[in-house]
């Protein structure tokens, strides 16, 4: 679900980014709210109790798909630094999803 989320919230971004910074036709937001709404409802759907632990974990798959996004669309390729940085991030994201709780 976390992966698909992120697509959902990054291309609705876009297309805010494609009306603001590329001057692209206003029409664009269209889908780009629906894409928003889907990431919304997405997130809700993963198998996590806490909002904030969801939230915290979805962060680093969403930081792992700006960079493919980044090579996909935009056509510029995620260098070493990216690539270390990410790598945190989903290991940080695995311990708060995977890490022992009291109680």
């Amino acid at each position: 679900m976390f992966p698909a989320a992120a697509l959902a919230e990054i291309a609705g971004c876009f297309s805010f980014w494609a009306v603001l910074r590329l001057h692209r036709s206003i029409w664009w937001l269209l889908p780009g709210l629906v894409a928003l709404v889907l990431f919304a409802v997405l997130l809700t759907r993963v198998d996590v109790v806490e909002a904030g632990r969801a939230y915290a974990t979805y962060g680093g798959v969403y930081i792992c798909a700006s960079l493919a996004w980044l090579w996909a669309v935009e056509g510029v390729r995620p260098d070493r630094w990216d690539l270390l940085g990410a790598a945190t991030c989903l290991l940080g994201a695995g311990i708060i999803l995977f890490g022992p709780r009291a109680g």
